[in-house]
């Protein structure tokens, strides 16, 4: 320890100078804030190195632990297996061929179709002409608009884009076919629009399907153009989807609509056309002829001054021949007095009902004394008519649900 005392005591030190430090001036407090604002950028920018530095290293570490795995247990810790993943594909996979039906929904429509997601790997896309089993000029006529989810069936394949050809029309076809068979089997009366004709017959709209009535199954002598665009009634003849064969008769419509016909009843009809010798009058899908003797008690001399095509009148039913189909129908009848329905056919519209009934009350009237007039006369029968005017039992004892005459009034018609 001594020598390494002595060894410092060997050593000597420049002394400071006194100048130095006596020419030294203190550091201001603007100096001070320059050297702080330059030396904390330095210290900033080595801690964020730092920082980074660390983030690099630890991200090094974590690719060298995941590239370990890939290598020694690939599936370690993964739920989602492959049999999953199969499933999965399973699930929201569906057949594209053609005629499968699909569910999906419209998200754009344009002037030629709409754009519907069917959950593919391309969008489908369903043409105008597929939309509606009617003829329309733009598929939101048929209620197709974005959002509405629907069964669609495919058709084609669009090799340009790979997409799918979608339809609607198929499926309505198929209800209207199966609707068609069940109004077949109901043997129910439908209408028919008429949208054309050949020498066979004429061509109407029935529930979509277009089907033929020959000739031989209208009950009028209407040509082809006089039927054009005009609505009928109809009945089934043949449904045949798979010849597409749909065989319509207007006559076996009109025999059961004629067999409702009651004499004396009145119905209302529309004056269809004029003739010298009457009107032709149709009275729900039936023609029938009012004579022009029988449209007034007054002489008609022009129909045309009475009665114009489109007029809508009310009238009774004075004959009916059903083999020929013939209704034979009069105004005159309805009238509350003579020449009503020149002078104010407004009321004979409006009495119409009234003046049936006291029509109907005559010819009861009538039949009644006809039949008791040859009954007076044939004791043997058992029946005779009292002073009362009921048509009875041969007995003191009449039954109270005889024949009474005594409410009809006065028949004052001539004719």
């Amino acid at each position: 320890m001594a020598s390494l005392a002595q060894q410092f005591t060997g050593l000597r030190c420049s002394p400071l100078s006194s100048s130095r430090l006596s020419k030294s001036e203190p550091f201001s407090s603007k100096q001070l804030q320059t050297q702080k604002r330059s030396v904390l950028p330095i210290v900033a920018s080595v801690a964020i190195s730092n920082a980074r530095t660390k983030d690099r290293f630890k991200l090094k570490e974590l690719f060298e632990e995941a590239q370990e795995r890939c290598h020694t247990t690939p599936m370690e810790g993964v739920s989602f297996t492959l049999e999953a993943f199969h499933t999965a594909l399973e699930k929201y996979d569906f057949e594209s061929e053609i005629g499968t039906k699909v569910k999906g929904t419209v998200f754009r429509t344009d002037t030629n179709g709409a754009l519907v997601d069917i959950t593919a790997k391309s969008s489908a896309y369903l043409p105008l002409q597929e939309a509606c089993i009617h003829r329309i000029k733009h598929v939101e006529e048929a209620g197709i608009v974005p959002g509405l989810r629907q069964e669609f069936v495919i058709i084609g394949e669009n090799e340009a884009d790979d997409g799918l050809i979608l339809s609607l029309r198929d499926i309505q076809y198929d209800l209207a076919w199966e609707r068609c068979r069940q109004l077949q089997a109901e043997d129910v009366v439908v209408k028919g629009k008429v949208v054309g004709g050949n020498n066979g017959g004429v061509v109407a709209v029935v529930e979509g399907l277009r089907g033929f009535v020959p000739f031989s199954q209208i009950s009028s002598k209407s040509t082809a153009e006089e039927l054009l665009e005009k609505e009928i009634p109809l009945k089934f003849v043949e449904v045949d989807e798979e010849e597409s064969r749909l065989i319509l008769s207007n006559r076996k419509a009109m025999a059961d609509s004629q067999a409702q016909l009651g004499i004396g009843s009145v119905v209302i009809g529309s004056v269809e056309s004029l003739k010298p010798y009457g009107a032709f009058i149709d009275i729900g899908g039936i023609n029938g002829l009012l004579h022009v003797s029988q449209i007034s008690h007054d002489r008609v001399t022009d129909i045309s001054t009475v009665l114009q095509p489109g007029d809508t009148l009310k009238v009774m039913i004075l004959s009916h021949d059903r083999e020929r189909g013939r209704v034979s129908l009069s105004t005159k009848k309805l009238e509350p007095t003579p020449g009503d329905m020149i002078r104010n056919p407004k009321l004979v519209f409006e009495k119409a009902e009234e003046m049936a009934q006291a029509f109907r009350q005559r010819i009861a009237q009538a039949e009644a004394m006809a039949r008791a007039d040859m009954l007076k006369f044939q004791p043997e029968s058992g029946l005779t008519l009292s002073s009362d005017g009921i048509l009875g039992p041969l007995t003191s004892d009449l039954p109270l649900e005889g024949l009474d005459l005594s409410e009809v009034p006065p028949a004052d018609e001539s004719d």
